[in-house]
């Protein structure tokens, strides 16, 4: 019987997932997007994912699967809702691959010893040259390999290298404000918040920050591979994400108070270091931290890199299960129990996008806003089975439900809108692509027209959904990319309004279909 893992192992697996390049670019971003105020960016990015993640622990804990969370939707409304929402999941998932080994080179590429010169022509001009490129594949087949043998050697790596992870951020929060931090960088020239309010929504997605916080489910996507998961998946998502609201709401205070006063002649739109904190260190004459940054940004993302393939093969493995995806992509090894082929898919595609897309900055916002796109379907799919299947088994059962849940969707849809036009129709379309395999296998294995019917009607809610918040982001305020039809903040009150009637159309349209029999079996499975 293949071996479970532990509490701390999926911690440590967590956190290390979380604890990845995010750190290393979005303090500078978020600095440059919202100045000193960026700190409430990250406070504000924690509390939404972390509201959303409460409602999939419910889910979790109900239906103890692999990739769960690219299947929970199609249980409660049907194939095609949960095709989109697991295809949007793992077009997220898919590029937070290359984007870590693209973080690590972006890194390398700054390296100041005289040995490392060749690094030098990895980037150009904010971008990964062709040589760089090849380096950026080395480290995604490393990824992949890491986790084509067995879980063991993937937990034992990660528990490993998550230590490391977590030691430098808190070193560098520590020596940062023993070593020149001034406090009146939070007041600099136009004060705490020198861009007005709406930065600091802005920064929660365009910084990467709701990207940083993705990684929690992590826990969820492992599913029944964890040790008493009626447990552990609560706590395991508590622990890390807690440790790493801390670490990454500190780390933006220290890269505040830090930067040279010199450096703010332009503001803090004119500051664009390369490498943020490794920067930073050497305008101190913190050489020897430094040295530690720049190893820490080659290990941090590895660590990403290699917990995310083993999260995307699994949730491109459960899309298989919609019967819309080829099924050979779902199967596991039979000695290793990890889903080979899916890595293979995975590794391929990631190198594609890599070629294609080469900044950090841009894909995290796409990331971001796919992200969100599929965890809003989480608190419907939860009350929905609130309502039409109050008596199976919740081993973990989420208290105030009925306003936790509301509230993770309408945060979850205004860090959509905050990702501004045109980001988020062109993410929708993105989306929208995903269809074309979907139709492709509808119509090689049709099903009844009723069930049609009810596919489409469970999944007319999202469309309804994004379609307003296309309008919103093309007539809402000048802020968010709008014409400005809508002026700020009044455009959070439309969002919001338009939004929750999508919400509670979304519970109406939920029901019992095929897809739920698979559902009724894994909940059985829930009496651990």
């Amino acid at each position: 019987m293949p071996r479970k893992i532990s509490l701390f192992s999926i911690v440590m697996l967590t956190l290390s997932s979380i604890i990845g390049s995010g750190w290393l670019f979005g303090s500078g971003m978020a600095a440059q997007i919202a100045g000193p105020a960026a700190i409430i960016s990250w406070i504000l990015g924690g509390v939404i994912i972390g509201v959303i993640a409460l409602n999939y622990i419910e889910l979790g804990t109900m239906f103890p699967t692999t990739g769960g969370m690219s299947q929970y939707a199609s249980f409660s409304h049907g194939p095609l809702l949960g095709f989109v929402a697991g295809w949007a999941n793992w077009i997220s998932l898919l590029t937070i691959i290359p984007i870590e080994a693209v973080a690590a080179v972006q890194y390398m590429s700054s390296w100041p010893w005289s040995w490392a010169n060749w690094t030098r022509d990895f980037i150009s001009d904010g971008s990964i040259t062709n040589q760089g490129l090849v380096i950026v594949f080395l480290f995604m087949a490393a990824f992949t390999l890491l986790n084509f043998w067995s879980v063991k050697l993937l937990t034992s790596f990660t528990s490993l290298i998550a230590v490391f992870k977590m030691a430098v951020p808190i070193l560098t929060i520590g020596i940062l404000m023993l070593s020149g931090f001034d406090t009146s960088n939070f007041s600099h020239t136009a004060g705490f918040m020198p861009y007005g309010s709406s930065t600091i929504f802005t920064a929660t997605t365009a910084a990467g920050i709701i990207f940083s916080y993705n990684a929690f489910q992590t826990t969820i996507n492992m599913g029944d591979e964890i040790e008493n998961p009626e447990k552990n998946i609560f706590w395991g998502i508590v622990i890390s994400f807690g440790i790493s609201i801390i670490i990454y709401t500190l780390l933006q205070v220290a890269f505040i108070g830090s930067v040279p006063t010199t450096k703010l002649a332009a503001e803090w739109r004119g500051i664009n270091f390369q490498s943020p904190f490794a920067d930073i260190a050497l305008l101190l004459n913190l050489s020897w931290l430094a040295d530690i940054l720049y190893i820490e940004a080659f290990v941090s993302p590895f660590g990403t890199g290699v917990s995310f393939v083993a999260t995307t093969s699994r949730a491109l493995a459960a899309m298989t299960t919609t019967r819309h995806l080829p099924t050979f992509l779902g199967r596991l090894s039979q000695k290793y129990q990890t889903p080979r082929r899916s890595m293979i898919v995975n590794l391929f595609l990631g190198i594609l996008m890599a070629a294609c897309f080469r900044n950090w900055s841009a894909l995290s916002n796409v990331i971001s806003t796919s992200t969100l796109i599929a965890y809003i379907t989480g608190p419907v799919t939860l009350m929905t089975f609130r309502k039409l299947a109050p008596d199976w088994q919740r081993p973990f059962r989420l208290k105030a439900a009925r306003i936790l849940a509301p509230t993770a969707y309408l945060l979850g849809c205004l860090a959509i809108y905050w990702a501004k036009w045109p980001t988020t129709i062109e993410v929708f379309g993105v989306i929208g692509l995903g269809l074309i395999f979907y139709i492709i296998y509808e119509v090689r294995q049709p099903m009844g027209h009723q069930q049609m019917l009810a596919s489409l009607k469970g999944a007319r809610w999202l469309a309804f959904e994004l379609l307003w918040l296309t309008v919103m982001s093309l007539i809402g305020s000048h802020q968010f990319g709008g014409s400005g039809w809508v002026p700020y903040p009044s455009d959070f009150l439309f969002v919001i309004l338009g939004s929750l009637g999508c919400y509670f159309l979304g519970i109406h349209d939920g029901y019992f279909g095929l897809e739920t029999q698979t559902a009724w079996k894994l909940n059985r499975k829930s009496n651990y």
